[in-house]
């Protein structure tokens, strides 16, 4: 894989983290949060992100990087343009959530270059 490539898995992976971040502190904010930890390839994208989840925004951010980790497209199109639909039901649903949530906070702070792809 080049090096060009891990960087944009490392970025878009990084965006997704913070998009969920932001939901899971909004709407999640009673529940107990642990740093999450990625296991194989992973691992190098996820662990050094060092994000605080509670239990069900940590399962979606590992399976949402994994998607990412194994997309065949390079460059990657924003998920809304994409041909192959790769998250499952109920997973699709929830991800709109949260970027509508989040988007929305980040353009209300001024965190645009967050959210440039995704428009």
């Amino acid at each position: 894989m080049h090096s060009s490539c891990r960087e944009a898995i490392k970025k878009d992976i990084g965006v997704l983290g913070t998009f969920i971040a932001m939901y899971c502190a909004g709407k999640h904010a009673a529940k107990g949060k642990t740093v999450i930890r990625g296991v194989g390839k992973l691992a190098m994208y996820i662990n050094p992100l060092a994000f605080e989840l509670c239990d069900e925004c940590a399962k979606l951010f590992l399976y949402a990087a994994s998607k990412r980790l194994i997309c065949p497209y390079n460059p990657k199109p924003a998920c809304k343009d994409c041909q192959t639909h790769c998250y499952g039901e109920p997973h699709r649903s929830k991800i709109r959530e949260i970027m509508r949530y989040s988007g929305m906070r980040m353009i209300l702070r001024g965190s645009i270059s967050y959210i440039r792809k995704f428009f």
